[in-house]
């Protein structure tokens, strides 16, 4: 049995990624009619047209839409596997990388990992964006290049990940609030006017769930998308807002914080990666000035 030959791979890796004979070939410097005969030998080899006329331009099949990511992670590996070893020099890196964080990461971790990063890669420049959704699709098709978060059940199962640390919810209100004063009871505290928060707009969520079993439900009179919104309403309001406490450690400045008078499971954050930047050594890097400047003690909540 011959072996099928594997250079094919690159030159499908490019027709999928370009849908263009000619543009194919132009990144990979062959006239368009070589390309045109690569194209000819994967259709046969892989017993499907891979490509199609539509128009004036070419669209994948559903067989080429299945393969795309797949034949694109091997000749990364392939090429990663060929490629020399070189040390990371730091001090002469040039690279943007993307992280996708929840609301509050920036704001409490942010300033120690531009630290670091500063002094060691100059070069390297970090792109926040707000993380609206735990959709597993940005990190799968390359646009971000690390998240933060808790891993939900819809997570891709082919994705890396490492837990950074562990947290917990709060209770947040202004100081003054009446809440301040005396014993705080489930009952207490569940009366209050509460601030929701949800990013898929449910009004009903882990903080929800605990007081079920107590025969108590909050009494949610807004719901807004994030911890910074709803702190900003605790700090010009009798509301009361239930938060992790790591997340919103500086935004709770000049608040008063307090620790939930029931029961609740503590939750575990992780930085997540696509296996294909598992083994880039800048990425590694990276990882590692995440992991640290998470490393730092949980600030003291202040009891009622």
């Amino acid at each position: 049995m011959s072996l099928p030959d594997l250079n094919l791979l690159v030159t499908l890796d490019v027709l999928l990624a370009e849908c263009s004979v000619a543009g194919a070939a132009r990144r990979l410097r062959l006239s368009p009619s070589a390309m045109s005969r690569a194209l000819a030998r994967l259709r046969e080899t892989t017993g499907d047209p891979l490509l199609v006329r539509a128009g004036r331009g070419l669209v994948p099949t559903p067989r080429a839409v299945a393969l795309r990511e797949q034949v694109h992670l091997l000749v990364q590996s392939g090429e990663a596997v060929l490629r020399p070893a070189n040390q990371l020099k730091l001090a002469q890196l040039s690279r943007t990388f993307t992280l996708r964080t929840s609301d509050g990461f920036v704001e409490n971790f942010g300033p120690a990992l531009l630290a670091r990063i500063g002094k060691e890669a100059p070069g390297v420049r970090l792109h926040f964006v707000q993380k609206s959704d735990k959709d597993s699709a940005p990190l799968r098709d390359g646009l971000v290049d690390l998240e933060t978060g808790v891993v939900g059940k819809g997570a891709a199962p082919e994705l890396r990940l490492q837990a950074l640390f562990r947290d917990r919810f709060i209770g947040v209100v202004r100081a003054g609030h009446p809440l301040v004063e005396g014993e705080l009871t489930p009952a207490r505290y569940a009366a209050g006017r509460h601030i929701g928060i949800t990013r898929r707009g449910l009004d009903k969520g882990p903080v929800d769930q605990a007081l079920l079993p107590l025969g108590l439900a909050r009494d949610v009179v807004t719901l807004v998308g994030g911890f910074a919104t709803a702190l900003a309403l605790v700090r010009a309001s009798d509301l009361v807002a239930s938060v992790p406490e790591r997340h919103t450690g500086s935004l709770r400045t000049g608040l008063h914080s307090f620790a939930l008078p029931f029961d609740m499971p503590e939750i575990t954050v992780s930085m997540l990666w696509h296996p294909r930047l598992d083994a880039d050594p800048a990425h590694r890097w990276l990882r590692g000035c995440v992991r640290e400047a998470c490393a730092a003690d949980a600030p003291a909540t202040q009891s009622v």
